[in-house]
């Protein structure tokens, strides 16, 4: 019935719970695991009224280096999580497999799902408020659509 399971991490607790059922399932279905994280990097550009050429007080602004060691960090904070979570799924005996990406979490779950062929996916759901819902949506929903 579920032959692969997609199973994106965050390293939050609601995706750990994930895991926990996607590794219930994967052993009643004899199933194979994927694990996904996807992490990305958002740098604001700093719109500087014209003729001004220096950058306000107050604004803090990355340089090229500084950027590149949050997209290291954030890809080996990934790293950590992956091997978590490929830890646990295999001291059950499951077969698994891992997959980092950067990118649009939204995007990048569908597009994996899609590429992969999976039967489930299994994700967390945060419970987010509501506003920050309706302004930027939540992950599950968006893959839901």
């Amino acid at each position: 019935m579920f032959d692969r399971i997609l199973v994106p991490l965050d390293g939050s607790e609601h995706s750990h719970r994930a895991l926990e059922t996607a590794i219930q399932i994967a052993k009643k279905f004899d199933s194979k695991v994927a694990l996904l994280h996807v992490y990305s990097i958002t740098v604001m550009p700093v719109i500087v009224p014209e003729p001004t050429t220096v950058t306000p007080a107050g604004v803090p602004v990355a340089t090229s280096a500084e950027v590149s060691r949050m997209v290291d960090a954030a890809r080996d904070a990934g790293k950590e999580i992956l091997t978590d979570g490929e830890q646990k799924v295999r001291a059950q005996g499951i077969e698994v497999e891992t997959a980092l990406r950067e990118g649009n979490s939204v995007q990048e779950i569908v597009k994996m799902a899609k590429e992969g062929q999976f039967d489930l996916i299994v994700m967390g759901v945060r419970g987010s408020h509501k506003i920050r819902e309706i302004l930027m949506g939540s992950v599950s929903e968006g893959v839901i659509k």
